[in-house]
């Protein structure tokens, strides 16, 4: 069964080998995708990419896991553990069943380019090989909740 991966957040999908950072560039958590948000002001509601449970949570980061036991990473920004969660605010906590489009982690991206990190947002199919997901195009614009990656 082909799980439905959406996007968590607006802005343009940019591959994986181009985020500039080699962990995620190197896929050593796994395959996926990368969003690159808009820089407005303001704060951007990152959602809920699959339904399940939040596994594990961080102020930067999520993970959710799917009744199927497929996992969705999502990154806020890069190396933005070194802001000890300043600037974000967690809205679920670990455990709690989530939909699809449910309201996770609320940041600011201006804001954390401001702070001088990368705000690009890596969503990794955690486990996943690389041939099951069928990857939106990079340069492609996408809104909260359009289909990101279809993972077979």
């Amino acid at each position: 069964m082909t799980l439905e991966v959406l996007s968590p957040l607006s802005g343009t999908v940019i591959a994986l080998e181009d985020v500039p950072d080699p962990v995620f560039s190197g896929r050593l958590i796994g395959p996926g995708i990368a969003v690159d948000p808009p820089r407005a002001p303001g704060q951007v509601v990152t959602l809920a990419p699959i339904p399940g449970r939040v596994a594990k949570i961080h102020p930067h980061a999520f993970v959710i896991a799917a009744d199927d036991g497929r996992s969705v990473l999502v990154h806020l920004g890069l190396d933005t553990l070194g802001l000890e969660g300043r600037g974000f605010t967690v809205h679920r906590e670990e455990g709690a069943r989530v939909r699809a489009g449910d309201p996770i982690i609320t940041w600011s991206p201006a804001r954390i380019e401001g702070d001088g990190f990368n705000p690009v947002v890596p969503i990794i199919a955690l486990d996943a090989g690389e041939a099951d997901l069928a990857l939106t195009a990079p340069g492609t614009a996408v809104a909260p909740g359009n289909a990101l990656i279809a993972w077979s």
